[in-house]
């Protein structure tokens, strides 16, 4: 259940009108690893075992690419509300120590870390990526916009999508949080062992220094947002060889780090 139809009151100037509008579904989920509580993320139902994946990859809590054992302890009007995933200690990450606060909620990155140097990541610079082209850039949204059913019920879900080098679709996934909806992705090609051929990650909103941070520990080298990204953002991406792109709309977009566009 990713959306639910409220009633409201639309004005304008000259007229009041009673309506049925469709919102976004935000529901909280408990995270338990090894039947202790580890995190509660505000997210949109559908997809838990991909939002789960992707997170504690990105935060270096469970990188096999093996199943992990996964099992839903409560659940409210059908909706998971407590999960446990079962790890075994050799398989554990060290994030796993550096645990966030219980409540994470669906826009947050830095906050919830312990201490600033937590947010340092570490590992091999990218090197040349492949070429590309704005047009290239365009159809991939577009491609992306066709499956977001979800935003065009309630205008009020973020997306992801990946597409590998020859700009086709490997997956795509919504959510009311931005960095829920790039976990999903990650963790839907975690599932289906094909995060390999991950090439560009397309999200719908602004970009934050933990989505490059995710999208480098996923070996995903370029970055296309709609709107903008954060000056640690450009700084990570720039230090981790990211080609980060911004404000990509209609037949425009602004590159930021690590270029390498086709000659047009």
């Amino acid at each position: 259940m990713q959306s639910l139809s409220y009633q409201g009151i639309k004005i304008t100037k000259h007229s009041q009108q009673i309506l049925e509008d469709e919102l976004v579904v935000e529901a909280p989920l408990q995270i338990n690893i090894n039947n202790e509580p580890y995190t509660v993320v505000m997210r949109t139902p559908d997809n838990d075992i991909e939002l789960i994946r992707g997170l504690l990859f990105a935060e270096d809590i469970y990188k096999s690419f093996a199943d992990f054992n996964y099992s839903i302890i409560e659940t409210q009007n059908s909706i998971p509300t407590i999960v446990n995933v079962s790890i075994t200690e050799k398989n554990l990450g060290k994030g796993y120590l550096n645990k966030r606060t219980l409540l994470s909620v669906s826009s947050c990155g830095i906050c919830g870390k312990k201490e600033l140097k937590d947010i340092k990541i570490s590992g091999e610079k990218f090197k040349k990526n492949e070429t590309f082209s704005l047009e290239n850039v365009q159809e991939m949204f577009l491609k992306m916009s066709s499956f977001q059913q979800n935003f065009k019920k309630t205008g009020g879900s973020h997306a992801a999508a990946i597409f590998d080098k020859k700009n086709l679709l490997l997956t795509i996934k919504e959510d009311i949080g931005r960095h829920n909806a790039v976990d999903k992705v990650i963790g839907d090609l975690l599932q289906k062992n094909d995060l390999k051929n991950a090439q560009f990650l397309l999200v719908s909103g602004r970009v934050s220094y933990e989505i490059v941070t995710k999208a480098f520990i996923a070996k995903i080298p370029i970055i296309v947002a709609v709107s903008a990204c954060s000056s640690l953002a450009v700084d990570f991406a720039k230090e981790f060889g990211i080609c980060l792109i911004g404000f990509t709309r209609e037949d425009k977009m602004t590159v930021y780090s690590n270029p390498n566009l086709k000659n047009t």
